[in-house]
């Protein structure tokens, strides 16, 4: 019978959808150690990994022959797993896009609203019984409506916030990317990312992850923000200079970020945890139900198909 290897607690949806099949349900929420994924390639047909699950190419060179046909990933962000070794290996890689995509700009938005209104300033002034009242000087943010966002990576999810910004908030989008887009709305394309970051108000990171994005929000380009400019991070945290970032608060050089994501998660350091112009999230992009749920069934479906010899739908 065909063997498969979930990497996490499953929803009931997922168990009734894989009912048929030899199925193991991890039940810890941590990352697979190195033995794990070594056991996992060996001994599966299929596996269903997630964030954390470093397939790098030395698991892969740990496995002479490999029993597992696809490494199902649950998310859209598939950095962890070496795509070339893996296809070296005979096994398929795919991953979950589309389902994410309203969720993460929504907390796109979340965020840049918490940090451009000072939200977090507030909450805590109130939680810690430090609220005297109303007065009207009191916590002034920056008034989104009629501002300008760059958006850096115009793929699906930066679209969904383009739009978010342009329908919603009469923001002028521009925005940084390979090629220009044709979008249903009005947004300028800039070739130039320095360019870009000096031009807005907000950035707004939503490039996948991956050796060619690590570090592509560096001093450079944080020295290139306005002094009121905000950042905001739902892609990946290696993404992120994090050193420079914090320097750039600390300094006031920015006006603020707002982050669901961080370069050495779970870690964030304590130096970010203590400024007040940072809007910290525990990588809540995608965390509602629905969402979740419509992830697990589209890499039950790459699943599937993987070890059924099929392409999977969402193959990368």
């Amino acid at each position: 019978m065909t063997k498969l290897f979930i990497a996490r607690p499953a929803p009931t949806e997922v168990q009734e959808a894989l009912e048929g099949y030899d199925v193991t349900y991890r039940e810890a929420s941590t990352p697979l150690t190195e033995p794990e994924m070594l056991a996992a390639l060996q001994d599966y047909d299929g596996v269903l990994p997630t964030l954390g699950d470093r397939f790098s190419a030395a698991v892969f060179s740990g496995v002479d022959a490999p029993r597992c046909k696809i490494l199902a990933n649950f998310g859209v962000g598939y950095n962890h797993i070496d795509v070339d070794a893996a296809r070296q290996a005979g096994v398929q890689v795919s991953n979950t896009p589309g389902a994410v995509t309203d969720a993460t700009a929504d907390i796109a938005m979340t965020l840049m609203l918490m940090t451009a209104r000072r939200a977090g300033e507030g909450e805590r002034l109130v939680r810690l019984g430090n609220w005297t009242g109303w007065e009207p000087s009191q916590l002034l943010g920056m008034h989104l409506t009629g501002k300008t966002v760059g958006i850096v990576g115009m793929g699906r999810i930066g679209q969904a916030v383009a739009r978010r910004c342009h329908f919603g908030f009469e923001m002028d989008v521009k925005y940084f990317s390979r090629s220009a887009k044709s979008l249903p709305f009005k947004a300028e394309h800039v070739s130039d990312l320095k360019a870009l970051a000096g031009a807005v108000d907000v950035l707004v990171v939503a490039v996948p992850g991956g050796d060619d994005t690590h570090h592509l929000i560096n001093a450079a380009i944080l020295a290139a923000m306005q002094p009121h400019g905000l950042l905001v991070n739902i892609a990946r945290g290696n993404i992120v200079e994090e050193a420079a970032l914090i320097e750039a608060l600390q300094n006031k050089a920015i006006g603020g970020a707002g982050l669901d994501v961080y370069e050495f998660e779970p870690e964030v350091p304590e130096s970010l945890r203590a400024l007040d112009n940072a809007v910290l999230l525990p990588h809540l992009g995608t965390s509602s139900r629905e969402v979740r749920v419509d992830m697990w069934m589209m890499a039950v479906e790459n699943l599937k198909a993987g070890v059924e010899g099929k392409e999977p739908p969402n193959l990368v």
